[in-house]
């Protein structure tokens, strides 16, 4: 099953205009942090999950549909004949805990943080939260 979405961005972000060369500069400043990023991680040692990991961010925080995305992705795996597992760092949550943690339906947002527990709610899959997303996975 192959899903396509036609996404692009406002007309105005693809013209050339004084703002655009205006941040310029900042552009340049940015690809050099990412640079010495990937450099410094580079040097660290990266574990290999024996499954396919699909990601789910964002450059922005908070309100642009993540948690949407999720499920949605989700929902198309189980039509494809899979089932998946979500990781997430359990964002809201009260009760910060280094390891992971099985979220159900019953769980409690204190524990688990509002965004997982609907993502468990809704797709029946397994969830786990935890500061290190490696362990989650693991789990």
């Amino acid at each position: 099953m192959v899903v396509k979405f036609k996404l692009s961005p406002p007309k105005f972000w693809r013209q050339k205009n004084i703002i655009s060369y205006l941040l310029l500069p900042f552009s340049f400043l940015y690809c050099f942090c990412i640079w010495l990023r990937r450099l410094y991680y580079k040097h660290l040692a990266l574990e290999r999950l024996p499954l396919p990991i699909i990601v789910v961010g964002n450059v922005t925080v908070g309100g642009v549909g993540k948690t949407p995305l999720v499920i949605c992705l989700a929902e198309l795996l189980k039509k494809a004949g899979r089932s998946p597992g979500i990781i997430s760092r359990g964002y809201g949550r009260k009760i910060n805990s280094n390891f992971p943690q099985n979220v159900t339906s019953e769980s409690k947002v204190e524990e688990v943080g509002d965004e997982a527990l609907l993502i468990a709610q809704r797709t029946k899959f397994p969830v786990v939260v935890a500061v290190d997303r490696v362990s989650a996975a693991k789990k």
